[in-house]
């Protein structure tokens, strides 16, 4: 084990040909690559890497990008790309046609605002449109994080009883231009993490009908069935995989919500990537004043982790949800989605902060918590603009 210092788009390149080499015994690797800020140094850094038994296609855009990944991993060959913003939201048709193909293909998603008008900092729109997709999600707090995160994605695609995509998000220049120190593994390590990858139903020399026609409704019934058990599945086989994780690299993977001094907690603040680092440390600055208060990272929106939320949230007397995205019409997503786990007689607020990368402070956070307490629950969000 090395201690390097990566930026998170390198520590995602890094951990993608890694990745890539421990399939060198198998069908081998293909990424398809296309520039966007800001994800765009980990596919040059993934382009300047010698890489045994794989290829990276430089593609004239993102749609086409995930063409490729989808043809090279329909032939049983591990597949990665990266992506955001409008990028991905170009990509979309052949992502979901990945996803109802069951092909087990990791993509970096580097969160930056969708547009127009045009932004190049972070808000989680652009991933969170592939919510319903049929793709696991991972959301990011640190750099770390990213690297396993992306070794993990992969363990977890392309498990026998998962098969499907796996984006890993990361926060735009808040993580992917910030260099940390990373804990890199040796390439033996990985290759005894991620066994080589076997696709039940990749195309061979026979010729099949591969994403054909549906004879009848039924088809897409059980279809659809099949791959809503996939998706149940990576919760249940979640710590196993974190076991071997943790065997191989010695540190353990976060849970699919991660706590922060709840243990005594009436009052929690639930959020998801790079703005729960600042949560922490407003719940550090809470506790110094006396105030029960905790935190508590949503890492996994797809599977959604319903029963860890509903066991972390039991006992609450205020639930604040701190969303960095908004479903216009709607409110915040993550507030919508994680209102059905609150307690009875708990009051929640969901409050969409940092929009097209606004800066969400401390100090802003515990003005949050000061808010939420002199509201009635309310099933809307507030449109927050943090600081002003």
């Amino acid at each position: 084990m090395t201690s390097r210092l990566l930026s998170a788009n390198h520590a995602a390149g890094l951990a993608a040909v890694m990745a890539a080499r421990a399939n060198r015994t198998a069908r081998g690797f293909c990424a398809a690559v296309y520039p966007i800020t800001p994800q765009t140094e980990c596919i040059e850094f993934l382009s300047s890497q010698a890489i045994e038994k794989g290829h990276v296609v430089h593609v004239e855009s993102e749609h086409s990008a995930m063409g490729v990944c989808l043809g090279a991993s329909a032939t049983g060959a591990r597949s990665f790309t990266a992506s955001s913003s409008n990028g991905l939201a170009y990509m979309a048709e052949n992502l979901i046609a990945a996803a109802l193909l069951r092909l087990p293909i990791v993509i970096a998603a580097v969160n930056r605002t969708l547009g127009p008008p045009w932004s190049i900092w972070a808000d989680h729109g652009d991933s969170l449109l592939f919510r319903d997709s049929g793709c696991i999600q991972i959301y990011c707090a640190d750099n770390q994080e990213v690297f396993d995160s992306i070794l993990l994605a992969f363990r977890l695609a392309e498990d026998p009883s998962v098969l499907v995509p796996a984006m890993v998000c990361l926060d735009g220049f808040v993580l992917s231009h910030t260099l940390c120190q990373t804990e890199v593994p040796e390439q033996e390590v990985v290759d005894r993490l991620l066994p080589a990858m076997d696709l039940p139903h990749r195309l061979t020399d026979t010729p099949v009908i591969f994403g054909g026609l549906a004879a009848s409704p039924r088809q897409i019934e059980v279809h659809r069935y099949r791959h809503q058990d996939a998706l149940d599945h990576v919760l249940e086989i979640y710590p196993a995989v974190q076991d071997e994780f943790e065997q191989a690299l010695g540190r353990r993977p976060g849970n699919p919500v991660v706590h922060y001094r709840t243990e005594d907690a009436e009052t929690v603040l639930l959020s998801a990537g790079s703005l729960a680092s600042t949560v922490e440390r407003a719940v550090d600055m809470a506790r110094d004043k006396g105030e029960r208060v905790g935190s508590l990272r949503l890492r996994m929106v797809r599977p959604f982790p319903f029963d860890h939320l509903r066991r972390a949230l039991e006992g609450r007397r205020h639930v604040a949800v701190l969303d960095r995205d908004i479903s216009l019409g709607f409110g915040g997503i993550l507030g919508g989605e994680i209102r059905g786990c609150v307690p009875p007689g708990a009051a929640m607020q969901d409050y969409v902060v940092g929009l097209g990368g606004g800066d969400v402070r401390p100090e802003h956070v515990l003005d949050l918590v000061g808010d939420l307490r002199l509201r009635p629950d309310s099933p809307r969000s507030h449109l927050v603009e943090v600081g002003r």
